[in-house]
């Protein structure tokens, strides 16, 4: 009974829609928006956070800016997941190849299907709120990027499920 427990958990691993659509698991993904400082470093550290044992899970930007957003590290830092160190980068700076490129805003889109040209891969579009746009109090801004944390985590979840060991 517990011998095909086990064989129906490692079944049910290996039907997750990359393994099927690509016939081999992801262990490459980028994840990329507009400027590396919201929402791409986020689901980076969501996806490492969630997925530990996948080989390699980079972030970048179309463009990039100096520094990683503050409200980001704060709403981060709620689930315990530290983004301080995050070192901004833009499509410029990324080498190699990806199984996956999740696009995380319209920009960051038409770059990713951009670099379908040099190599094959996937590449999705989750529509997110950039919350650097909501206007309010600390309270009401920190409040717009815990939400969007909270998307890219249900994202992640559903395109790449949990599975008990």
């Amino acid at each position: 009974m517990v011998e095909e427990r086990k064989i129906a958990r490692t079944k049910a691993r290996l039907k997750t829609p990359w393994q099927r659509k690509k016939g081999h698991e992801v262990q490459s993904v980028l994840f990329a928006c507009t400027y590396n400082s919201i929402r791409s470093p986020m689901a980076e550290a969501l996806m490492r956070h969630y997925h530990p044992e996948k080989k390699r899970i980079v972030s970048c930007g179309v463009t990039g800016t100096a520094y990683t957003d503050p409200f980001a590290m704060a709403a981060m830092g709620e689930m315990g997941i530290d983004i301080t160190h995050h070192e901004v980068q833009t499509f410029d700076d990324i080498e190699g190849v990806f199984d996956i490129i999740i696009a995380l805003s319209p920009e960051a889109m038409h770059h990713a299907v951009n670099l379908t040209e040099r190599f094959q891969c996937d590449v999705l579009f989750w529509r997110l709120l950039d919350p650097s746009y909501i206007e309010g109090d600390r309270a009401e801004k920190l409040r717009a990027y815990i939400d969007v944390r909270d998307d890219i985590s249900k994202y992640i979840l559903k395109e790449f499920p949990l599975f008990d060991e």
